[in-house]
């Protein structure tokens, strides 16, 4: 009997044959937004920026009570923590300044923030990185309030009564903390070695640790020198730790942020931070192997899972990276457990589909809103935390009911393909950032 003839290289099956490689261009070459004049806008317009250092610089010089709110990822600590040392270096006394973070599953344009922002009775709010919505006055007293973001907003999409700086529209994005950074910088001289590796740790933060730092970007080698890339990436992960516990001790990361005053080095070794890092480590993993159900038309995989802590960003972002279509478009985890009577969700753009440019290119919040689109009684109920975010990563925060109706809508789980296998026990973990999206993973 003759013996199998031999597979040649390059003989393999074409069902089995690779896929052709997913090229997503590098994030500092995102075309840029250029003036009637022709020169490159960014990281913001001009004239938000010269209004923002007026203000910092009004505020310093004034000795009132200032209110600093800054998100509680990494990059909004960092923003928070340039504004903070750009202040006290520019004379503003440090006892003159609170710092407030909105309670678990509460945001700046609650009501109970803005009783407790009207209790300090601040002359001066500084909000950062907390989204864009407009909305009413944060504060009914008389307050100058700006506000420091790069979260998709709408024509003016912000607090009534307050000034804004925003990177949203002028790619490639800024995050806070760069933006931040820019606005702050020229202020004092002694700024750049204060602030510097915070910049740098609040945009890996949001924009992933291998980001190249180079045009429109700016010169970061020498900080890079002072703080080796791979302290500032560990630093990263601990910071956004204690936001993802079920305690919800945020405080923890702003300590350590604001004490380290010689760089991210006593960040790393700080032990609460890397108690809150481990509870979140052995919660990703309890939850990771969810297995997700589609949508009828299989672009949306939706996984369900159901935890105190806020680790459904975290699933998102390692199944967008894992599950392969070339339908699929968005990867979306939903968390039944995070608050009560609520479902927190997080949308990322599967990796198969970053490379997308044009009209092709996925816009998660247009992809949400035009789901309810034509249900206005449902997107009524959906309420304002529905599809807020950026465009690459979105989420929100809806009602139980509102979300089962949300699924039918989708035609979640009526799609029959086959169970997708779930991301291996030990694969590398990917960081929850904007840069996932547009360059290698």
């Amino acid at each position: 009997m003759a013996s199998p003839k031999k597979r040649k290289a390059g003989d393999e099956p074409a069902s089995k044959a690779k896929r052709n490689k997913v090229v997503i261009p590098e994030y500092h070459l995102t075309p840029s937004r250029r003036d009637d004049s022709g020169e490159t806008v960014w990281p913001a317009p001009q004239g938000q920026i010269d209004r923002a250092r007026e203000i910092i610089m009004e505020c310093a010089k004034s000795q009132k009570s200032t209110v600093i709110l800054p998100d509680k990822d990494a990059d909004g600590l960092s923003s928070g923590a340039i504004l903070h040392h750009t202040l006290t270096t520019l004379g503003l006394s440090a006892s003159n300044i609170s710092v407030y973070f909105p309670k678990k599953g509460e945001t700046v344009f609650d009501e109970t923030t803005r009783d407790a922002i009207a209790a300090l009775e601040p002359s001066y709010v500084f909000v950062l990185d907390q989204g864009s919505r407009k909305s009413g006055s944060l504060i009914d007293s008389p307050a100058q309030c700006l506000i420091i973001d790069h979260h998709h907003a709408e024509e003016n999409g912000f607090p009534a009564g307050a000034e804004y700086v925003t990177a949203h529209d002028c790619p490639p994005v800024a995050t806070s903390s760069l933006l931040t950074y820019h606005i702050c910088l020229p202020l004092h001289p002694q700024l750049e070695s204060k602030i510097s590796w915070l910049c740098a740790v609040g945009t890996h933060g949001d924009l992933g640790t291998t980001l190249k730092w180079l045009p429109p970007f700016p010169e970061m080698t020498s900080t890079f020198k002072d703080h080796p890339k791979k302290t500032i990436n560990s630093a990263v992960s601990l910071l956004n730790a204690p936001r993802r516990t079920a305690e919800y001790n945020v405080s923890d990361a702003w300590t350590a942020i604001i004490a380290a005053t010689s760089g991210p080095s006593t960040i790393i070794s700080n032990h609460k931070l890397n108690a809150a890092s481990s509870e979140v480590a052995r919660e990703t993993e309890r939850c990771t192997h969810t297995p997700p159900k589609f949508s009828a038309d299989a672009t949306i995989a939706v996984l369900t899972i159901n935890s105190l802590a806020q680790v459904h960003p975290v699933i998102a972002t390692r199944w967008a990276g894992f599950l392969k279509s070339d339908k699929l478009e968005v990867v979306m985890c939903a968390n039944e457990g995070y608050l009560p009577g609520k479902v927190n969700f997080s949308c990322r753009v599967a990796k198969s589909a970053r490379a997308r440019e044009g009209e092709d290119k996925v816009d998660i919040i247009a992809k949400l809103e035009g789901i309810v689109e034509g249900h206005r009684d449902l997107r009524e109920r959906l309420g304002e935390s529905f599809a807020r975010g950026h465009k690459e990563a979105s989420g929100g925060i809806v009602g139980k009911a509102e979300w089962e109706e949300l699924k039918k809508l989708m035609g979640v789980g009526e799609n029959t393909r086959k169970k997708a296998e779930s991301p291996k026990k030990g694969a590398p973990s990917q960081k929850n950032t904007l840069t996932n999206y547009y360059s290698k993973v």
